[in-house]
Parts: structure tokens; sequence; C-alpha cells
């Protein structure tokens, strides 16, 4: 979730201090570098390295960067580490040609190689982004000396998401924009043309906006913007811009409510992105699992939920023996146990929290391996690694845990798969079909947000006023209904229990009393007669029933007061991915409902650095 913007002025108007002015308004985005192109007589200016944009510019003097035209970006590390090489704009070889870029390059590694050894090219960073403006070049070496058409060419080698701005020396009032996947907005001034990568950027400047659409491609000047599909450069679209009447604080959240609602909406795009990593990055991950003989999981809250939750996978399709820990548990519950031959799985949104670095801390010093997955390159968890991978769900700002879940989810199901092809356990065609209904997860997402949101909501209206909950599932789904039940009391503040449901006999039922309200998750895999048992001993003491299930499986929904629906035909290993979004929303609905704010919930902070 980088920061993008790029601006085109009148001559004579000095873009740098605009240009930094719109970057601090994206600061709510997340980064951890920063830095800027500005064009003057024909010749790039870049400034740029790690830090904040106060601290970077204390020590570089952005303003001072010359020229009425320019590029500039606040970069969430994904592809290398938080430095100042790595830092974006990123220049070809001859320094000709500066690009901006949000988004990833799956395939840069080979096209790295291809310009290394056919081109002679060389490439100072880690960064996936450094292809671009390479590829570019070489285009434009080739003949293609309009910069559209070499950018145009650039672009069909390119496999992934990208929003790119591009600024090169020979067109002195000229930005080139392309979008695919990522987000990207143009604002239309007065003698100004913006363009960024959310509106937040330059609404102070003009309210008047275009959105790009996937597969466009923009040519910008300061009076002017053209835009034509990138594979058809010959026709130009028309559209007219939108008029945003949002205040800053509501732009920021893409003009919803709360910045909770935003990133389960931007659920499908983090999986996307997270399906997008490169395969040799689970490779160690796979070779370590393989050949451990003691192999923990450990976490803390949310991500422990996700960590139980690949334990089940582990378990059904790699036939991987490993043992679960929370992590504030981990050294008295299995110190003894961990040596040089064990491999430690950590798992941390923030890479911050303190128990999960404590756990793996005493098993670094024990001779164990450490892997870890997080969502914040550079984190003390990556440093006390020996391999590490980095989801890709951006930055995010509320507190309660929504789209990073999904992602930890999505990267462990995908290092079940690996390890499960690699000890042979599946075939040709099981591999297939589960790898291809992994990548169907942003689809499946996205339809359940559009199908669902308003019956979610209606239906937390009615039980907001509720003071208790029981959450029950079998099997994975167990840990679904603990995620679910995590998410309603976290910013809610009604007291809810999950439990395996066929342990809802051994205590739980004597709450249950009449309207007393009993959330099931519900697929029709080898648990659910079991699971409908549970449900009828709940009807029988006149429990409110509500439950996430298939569309048509009219078996749960005949016996469901209200229900949340799923589209049809999840693997099972995969539902917890898909059935924990509707308790999501749920829970989001049920906050606002009892009038609380939930991106603040009480005494809870986005990193827990504290024991």
């Amino acid at each position: 979730m980088c920061g993008i913007v790029a601006i085109v002025l009148k001559e004579q108007t000095p873009v740098a201090p605009i240009l930094k002015d719109c970057l601090q308004r994206l600061e709510y985005r997340g980064y951890d570098s920063v830095g800027m192109s500005t064009l003057y007589k024909g010749s790039i200016y870049t400034k740029k390295d790690k830090g904040k944009i106060a601290e970077v510019d204390a020590k570089l003097h952005f303003d001072e960067l010359p020229g009425n035209i320019g590029i500039a970006h606040t970069r969430w590390a994904t592809h290398g580490g938080a430095t100042k090489v790595n830092a974006h704009p990123h220049q070809s070889s001859s320094n000709n040609i500066s690009v901006v870029h949000n988004g990833i390059i799956e395939n840069y590694l080979d096209l790295r190689q291809e310009l290394e050894e056919e081109y002679d090219h060389t490439f100072i960073s880690e960064c996936d982004t450094e292809v671009i403006p390479h590829l570019i070049e070489i285009n434009l070496q080739n003949g293609k000396n309009q910069l559209e058409k070499a950018v145009k060419k650039a672009l069909k080698k390119i496999r992934g998401s990208y929003a790119l701005a591009i600024l090169y020396k020979n067109n002195p009032n000229q930005i080139i924009l392309a979008k695919k996947e990522s987000p990207l907005v143009i604002g239309l001034g007065t003698n100004a043309v913006y363009a960024a990568s959310d509106i937040p950027a330059f609404l102070p400047l003009t309210n008047r906006v275009i959105i790009l659409e996937d597969g466009e491609f923009a040519v910008l000047n300061y009076n002017n913007v053209k835009i034509y599909k990138t594979e058809n450069h010959d026709t130009i679209i028309s559209r007219n811009p939108q008029i945003i009447d949002w205040n800053s604080e509501m732009a920021k959240k893409g003009g919803m409510p709360h910045f909770m609602l935003k990133e389960i909406h931007e659920q499908p795009k983090a999986i996307s992105n997270t399906l997008r990593i490169n395969n040799f990055k689970y490779s160690p991950f796979i070779k370590l699992l393989n050949d451990a003989k003691n192999i923990f999981i450990t976490a803390a809250g949310t991500s422990f939920h996700a960590g139980l939750a690949s334990s089940y996978t582990f378990n059904k399709i790699s036939k991987l023996d490993n043992n679960p820990i929370i992590s504030s548990e981990f050294i008295d519950n299995v110190g003894g146990m961990i040596d040089e031959e064990s491999v430690v799985l950590a798992i941390s949104q923030s890479g911050e929290t303190m128990d999960t670095l404590n756990a793996i801390n005493y098993a670094k010093k024990k001779g164990a391996k450490i892997l870890s997955i997080t969502n914040v390159m550079g984190s003390s968890i990556i440093r006390m690694s020996d391999h590490e991978i980095i989801t890709q769900a951006g930055p995010e700002i509320g507190v309660a845990a929504t789209k990073t879940f999904l992602v930890q989810l999505i990267c462990l199901s995908q290092l079940s798969l690996y390890l499960a092809e690699m000890r042979g356990l599946l075939n040709s065609a099981e591999i297939k079909f589960l790898k291809q209904n992994l990548m169907n997860m942003p689809r499946i997402i996205e339809k359940i947000i559009a199908n669902q949101e308003d019956n979610i909501k209606n239906i937390a209206q009615h039980f907001a006023n509720k003071s208790n909950f029981l959450y029950l599932g079998r099997g994975i789904n167990s840990i679904t209904a603990a995620e679910g039940a995590l998410k309603l009391k976290e910013i809610s503040y009604i007291h809810a229990e999950s439990y395996p449901a066929g342990e809802c006999k051994h205590g739980p039922i004597a709450l249950i009393e009449k309207d007393f309200p009993v959330v099931f998750i519900a697929p029709p895999d080898d648990t659910q007669s079991l699971l409908i048992s549970n449900i009828m001993e709940m009807k029988a003491r006149n429990a409110k029933i509500i439950t996430v299930s298939e569309e048509n499986d009219n078996k749960i929904h005949r016996i469901s007061d209200a229900k949340f629906i799923i589209p049809s035909k999840i693997p099972d290993i995969f539902t917890p991915i898909a059935y924990i979004v509707p308790l999501q929303i749920f829970a989001y609905f049920s906050a606002v409902f009892r009038g609380y704010d939930p991106d603040k919930p009480r005494n809870l902070a986005k990193t827990v650095t504290v024991l």
C-alpha cells in the first residue's frame, strides 16, 4: 500500500513543496521510506532515503528540487528492506527515466536476469520496481522513440499488479500513468493536474477526480489528461470527472465511516497480492519443515488463530506433525523440547509482538531455526529469523486485525500445499484443484462483501443489544468461531465465547436461555451432521440461531433464525478464509450500533509490545 503522487504544473511553478504536502496527506497509509524526482531543463533530480517524511526532508531538503513536474512516493517495504537504494523513485541506467510504483511485479527476477544477461544492465536495489525503468529504456533504445509506445511494450512483459507514474527527461511537461489492480486517481486543478494512489493526497487542491480503471494508461499535461486502454492506444477514453464532497478524514477512509470497514473491503486485493508472492520465498520453509524433528507454531491473538488453522491444514494435507503454542505460554510449555533439530514458525502481524519475540528469542538460543510470517518488512521478528515471508496486506490502521488475518491464512495455506506437493501426498489433479480454489478466493470474498453486507448490517442491528454470544464450530472452523468471537468482543464489548461445538454439552449449554444468540459456522463438510445436532440442542432451549452457511444449504437454512451466506463449493481446508468475513462485518456493525468506534477499541493497541 505504497503512496504515489505525480503532479504537472504550469511552467515556473515549483512542484517539490506541493509534492511533499501531498505525500504527507498519505502518511496514514504507513511507510518506511520516502523519495521524489523532479524534471528541470532536461535533467531528472532525485532525493530519497529511509525514514519518515519530516526526518528525510530535514536531511535532504525536498523543497530545493527544481522544476514544475515531478513524482513522489512513500514505500511500504516488500521486495528488499527499508533502505535508501530500495526507496522509490527508481531510475533507468542512464537516469533518463524515473518511476514510482505501487503493486507487485511477479516475474521481476526473470526480467532482471534477462536485462542483466542480454543487455548488460546493472541493478542497484533489491526492489522489483527497478526492472520497469530499465525495460522502458531498452524499448526507447530499440527504436520505440515515443515514451508511450515504450511504456506499453514494457507493460506487456510484466506480470503482476501496478500503479505507475513515469517521468522521462525528453518529455518536459508530461507524466505517464498506468494501472492494473493497484489504485490510481487523477485530480483536475487549475493549471495543474495531479495523480495519486488515494484522493486525500490532493483533496485540498481539487475535488474534481477521475478514477483510472484496470488496463488504462494516461498521459498528463498541466492543462489536459488523455486516457487510453493499454491494449488499444488508438482510442481516447472520454470520462467526466466526479465531484468529491468528502472531507479530508472521510477521504482517508475511501468515503467509508471507519478504517475497519475500508480494510474489510480491501481484503480481496490483499489476498491477490499475497498470492503473488514468488514461489522461491517458500522453498526454505518447505525444506526446514520437512526435515525438522520438532515443529512449533507460535503467535498471539488473531495471528495465533491463523496458526491454529494452519495446524489443521498441515495435519490434513501435508501430514506434518506440529505443535501450535500461544506465545505467552511457549517457554513454560515447550521450553524443554526445543533443540537444534527444532523449527519454530512464528506469526505476527506487526513483527513486534513482545510475547512472540520472547518465544523465538528463547528458541533461537536453544539452537532452533526460526521461520516467520509477518506483514512488516524490517520488523524485529524478521531480524531474528532465519527465513521470512512478508504478507502483502499493506498497512492496517484499524486495531482489530482483518485483512492481515486473511493474508496469513492464504500464506499458510500455500505453504501447506507446497509441502504436500513436495512430499507427493497429493496427485497433480488434486494440487491443481486446490491451487485454483485458492486463486479464486479474492473473487469469493468480493462476492460475500457485495451480496451480504446489507444483510449482515440488518442482523447486527437486531442483535447489537445482546450482552452475550456463543460461537460454535467443528474441525478447522472451531478456529473460525474463535476468531469471530474475538472480533465481537474486541470492538463491540459484547461478551462472546467460542467452543468446539462438541464441547458445548460440557458446560456452555448451561448458559443457554430464551433468545440467547448462538453463532454456528456450518460449512457442508464431514462435521455438518454432528453440527446440526448441536444446533437442535440449542433450539430446544429457545436460543436464537445465527449461521454462516453455504448458499442453497437448505438443511442449515431451515433451522436458522438468521444466516450469513457463503458461495458454494469452497474446499474444507480453505473455509476459514471465507467464513470469517461475515463475522468481521457483523462485529463491525455491532460496534457501530452500540455507539463505539471500531477503529479504536478501548484498552487495546495495534502492536502489543508489553508483557
